[in-house]
């Protein structure tokens, strides 16, 4: 895929510009590979707008230029406001499994603390006698 094939595709990301210059082959490979969903009729326009929206929109992610060019895409592609709202709410969600992950171990920490400070006030009255 020539550069200029591949910035008309649309899902061009100008950061990709310096490793393309250095793997122009690989780069060509990994953007074709992107590009598949999207050319193999699977699934429609809007839909897939939807997914790459969801993608760049992620807390993994947080690709601004993305959400702004696939929200456009969406919309241009047909999708309503209240669709595309739908995606970025079902994508905030991902956030909250960083609270359930991490809750459980500050329960844990916190109760090995405490045992360890019963234990050390034990140990403490213990020389005291």
């Amino acid at each position: 895929m020539s550069p200029t094939r591949r910035k008309s595709s649309g899902n061009w990301n100008p950061d990709w510009e310096s490793f393309a210059r250095f793997d122009p082959g690989w780069t060509d490979k990994a953007v074709a590979l992107a590009m598949t969903p999207a050319i193999s009729g699977a699934l429609d326009p809007t839909t897939i707008e939807l997914i790459r929206l969801a993608l760049d929109a992620s807390n993994t992610q947080l690709y601004a230029a993305g959400v702004r060019r696939h929200i456009r895409r969406a919309l241009e592609a047909g999708a309503t406001r209240e669709q595309i709202i739908a995606v970025l709410q079902l994508v905030s969600v991902q956030g909250m499994h960083s609270m359930c992950m991490a809750a459980p171990i500050l329960v844990e920490q916190l109760e090995t603390l405490e045992r360890q400070k019963g234990a050390a006030k034990k140990t403490l009255s213990k020389d005291r006698k």
